[in-house]
């Protein structure tokens, strides 16, 4: 074991004789859906720390997570045949509970700084029930931060801009954000590891964050998702949803008829962890620390990207937030496009099985298509630098730069 760690210990009884406020019986009994009071306490001070919600009747109630969460919003708000509305590419789970709740998804472009805005608007200015079938969707899904898979980041005006059409034509926010706190500097001047010998300063840190859609929101008009997942454990199964006090308390109905609370034990390990140990300000220490953890890992990407990958082919830009690497391909270079034999999809595939049979697995672009009748002139593949050991990285980016090289025959 580490010289330094922390053991931390749970009683059955701590509750009872004042040594805790959190305890093994409480966690280990029936819950409500909401939660613990004790873990919820937590988490609405957080989120009060960090994204302060400028109207009053905010809440905060626990989920399984922040696909689970997704799921019980759209059985709340979806109707089957109505659309939502999300970026071209997007979370394959979101796109698969929109469908699997018998909804369409209807796609907006995106660049390097997320969801277009004009586009967005132009899109529901112009629908057309009768062509598209249904009726104007209210209804919007969004990863503002580091975006699955694109890694797109939104600044603090194309959020404003997104709010802003929102308001214009009514529509409801989903805001998906597991990857909020891992928000990256550029390339060019990375921050300094956590474990530097100067004092944390935690209101530096959350002035570093570009600020939330749940920030902006005057009208009550976003469900704010966030999880643990990304900054403790996955198999945490635990997270919450902020939105105002009508829209929390329909989710606990769902929760306490389905899910119901996370699991006491997770719950119990993270107040340990969060409340009795850490505190607020050495929470967010510690997501400073995983942000510049994963801004090397970033780093190691973008130079074996720079090294490895054929820029003739292969382009991208540089991610600024998440665990994802976008990677544009340029397919119509590919020696049978030219004469018509082989079309986009043919090829994406002959690139995927060709990178897979090198052992490196990057997964095709078209996996995350929200918009299945939309027509895509280009092609990407994502990468991800959340879990490998650096030389691995560096080694999987070779053997697709090699798949690239075999399958384009480049000399």
């Amino acid at each position: 074991m580490h010289d330094k760690g922390v053991i931390l210990k749970a009683g059955k009884h701590d509750l009872e004789e004042g040594r805790s406020l959190f305890d093994i019986t409480t966690a280990f009994n029936y819950g409500q859906g909401t939660g613990s009071a004790q873990l919820l306490r937590y988490i609405v001070e957080h989120t009060e720390l960090v994204h302060n919600p400028p109207y009053q009747d905010w809440q905060c109630t626990m989920s399984v997570g922040s696909t689970s969460a997704l799921d019980v919003a759209l059985r709340m708000l979806l109707n089957p045949g109505q659309y939502v509305i999300t970026e071209e590419y997007s979370f394959s789970a979101a796109v698969e509970s929109v469908r699997a709740l018998g909804g369409k998804l209807a796609s907006v472009p995106l660049d390097s700084d997320g969801m277009i805005p004009e586009a967005l608007d132009s899109m529901l200015s112009e629908w057309n029930p009768e062509v598209r079938g249904a009726s104007k969707p209210f209804i919007l899904y969004t990863v503002p931060t580091g975006q699955n898979p694109t890694g797109a980041t939104m600044p603090i005006e194309r959020r404003k801009q997104i709010y802003a059409v929102a308001q214009k034509h009514d529509l409801y926010i989903l805001e998906d954000e597991p990857y909020y706190y891992l928000q990256m500097p550029s390339h060019t001047n990375p921050v300094a590891r956590s474990t530097s010998d100067e004092p944390f300063d935690s209101n530096a840190f959350l002035k570093s964050l570009v600020p939330s859609l749940l920030s902006l929101d005057t009208d009550g008009r976003v469900m704010r998702m966030d999880s643990f997942s990304k900054v403790i454990a996955p198999g945490t199964r635990v997270g919450w949803i902020t939105a105002s006090a009508q829209i929390v308390d329909r989710y606990i109905r769902h929760s306490d008829l389905s899910t119901q609370g996370p699991s006491g034990i997770s719950q119990l390990v993270l107040f340990k962890l969060l409340d009795d140990h850490w505190g607020h300000q050495g929470y967010l220490q510690w997501l400073a620390h995983l942000r510049s953890g994963y801004t090397e890992r970033r780093n190691v990407m973008l130079a074996a990207c720079e090294t490895h990958l054929p820029k003739e082919i292969i382009s991208w830009n540089i991610t600024r937030a998440g665990m994802f690497q976008w990677l544009k391909v340029d397919w119509k270079k590919h020696p049978h496009y030219v004469g018509g034999q082989k079309g986009p999809g043919e090829i994406e595939e002959e690139l995927f099985q060709t990178s897979i049979a090198k052992g490196a697995l990057i997964l095709k672009g078209s996996l995350f298509h929200a918009d299945e009748d939309e027509i895509h002139q280009n092609m990407f593949f994502r990468a991800t630098f959340a879990a490998a050991p650096f030389h691995k990285i560096d080694e999987a980016i070779r053997r697709f730069g090699e798949a690239v090289g075999e399958v384009f025959q480049l000399v």
